[in-house]
C-alpha cells in the first residue's frame, strides 16, 4: 500500500511539474509576442514621425512657391487690382427662419380648397 502512495505521489509531482513548466513555456512565449508588438509599434512611431517630417518639409511656403513660380505662368499682384471695401455689393438677405414647429406647418390646412385638385369643386 505504501509503494501505491509513494508511486502516486511520484506521479502527482511529475505532473505538476510539467504543468509549471507549460505555464512557464506560455507566459515566455506571450512576452516575446508582446516585445514583438512593443517593436513594430516603435517602427510604426518612427515611420510615422519620418512621414510628418516629410510632410512638414513639402509644405513649407518657399518650397511650395518655388515650385509655383516654375510651373505656374502666374502674374504679380498689382496694388491697382484691389478695390475699397465702400464698392462690395450689398449682403444678399438672410434665409427665412424654418418655423419653430416643423410638423404643424405640414399639417396647415392647403391656402384654398382647390389645393389638391383632387376632388373638382362645386359649382
Amino acid at each position: 500500500m505504501m509503494r501505491l502512495l509513494n508511486v502516486l505521489v511520484i506521479a502527482v509531482l511529475i505532473f505538476a511539474a510539467s504543468y509549471v513548466y507549460k505555464i512557464k513555456f506560455d507566459s515566455t512565449l506571450q512576452a516575446e509576442r508582446v516585445a514583438k508588438l512593443h517593436d513594430e509599434i516603435r517602427k510604426e512611431r518612427n515611420a510615422i514621425a519620418a512621414l510628418r517630417a516629410e510632410w512638414a518639409r513639402l509644405e513649407t511656403p518657399s518650397r511650395i512657391q518655388g515650385l509655383s513660380e516654375r510651373h505656374l505662368k502666374l502674374q504679380e499682384v498689382k496694388p491697382t487690382q484691389f478695390d475699397s471695401l465702400d464698392n462690395l455689393p450689398e449682403r444678399p438677405a438672410p434665409p427665412p427662419a424654418p418655423s419653430p414647429d416643423p410638423i404643424g406647418a405640414m399639417l396647415a390646412p392647403a391656402p384654398s380648397p382647390d389645393a389638391t385638385g383632387s376632388i373638382p369643386a362645386r359649382r
